[in-house]
């Protein structure tokens, strides 16, 4: 039997939300909830353009950071990002989205719709990532990582109280090992 995919994601099934071939849209982070279902939107957002919208649920991210890799500096033509990252579970798109299959949400904060300023404290940046490759200093008293955060290793310009921390998870994580 020929597929009827079509290459746009339409199976080919009128938008049909039944049958073995669409249980995915019943699953985070397609599903769509209801007003009348528990989902409390504290935000929303969209993309630049505005034709994907979301809501979030939960008041804080997972955690919340600023990339400096040369990657994000060149797709956001700044020094670094800003990104949040949520579960599944915890966004409700409001117009159709495709899914790099993971199971977490990677969003950028300054395309959240802040209803109140002090909203925007509940995305304070847990740290920095890639900070050697940045292209100016920031001297906020932030951890500073050379990669990704806990799976590479602070820099200089890290609070000593976090260099301390991670000196101790390591050498409780080798205790471990032993």
């Amino acid at each position: 039997m020929a597929s009827t995919y079509r290459g746009n994601g339409d199976n080919g099934d009128e938008g049909s939300t039944e049958g073995e071939l669409n249980e995915w849209k019943h699953r985070a982070p397609y599903r769509v909830h209801h007003k009348n279902e528990h989902f409390n939107a504290r935000y929303e957002g969209s993309c630049h353009c505005g034709k994907v919208t979301y809501q979030l649920s939960r008041e804080k991210p997972l955690d919340a950071k600023y990339c400096h890799c040369t990657t994000c500096q060149k797709i956001h033509g700044a020094p670094f990002q800003w990104a949040a990252i949520f579960h599944k579970d915890d966004i409700n798109f409001t117009t159709p989205i495709m899914d790099e299959g993971r199971n977490m949400i990677l969003l950028f904060p300054t395309l959240i719709n802040f209803k109140d300023p002090a909203e925007r404290k509940n995305f304070e940046i847990s740290c920095h990532m890639f900070y050697p490759q940045r292209v100016l200093d920031i001297n906020d008293g932030k951890p500073k990582w050379s990669g990704i955060s806990d799976n590479s290793d602070l820099i200089d310009d890290s609070p000593q109280e976090a260099v301390n921390e991670l000196k101790r998870k390591r050498q409780e994580e080798e205790n471990k090992k032993d």
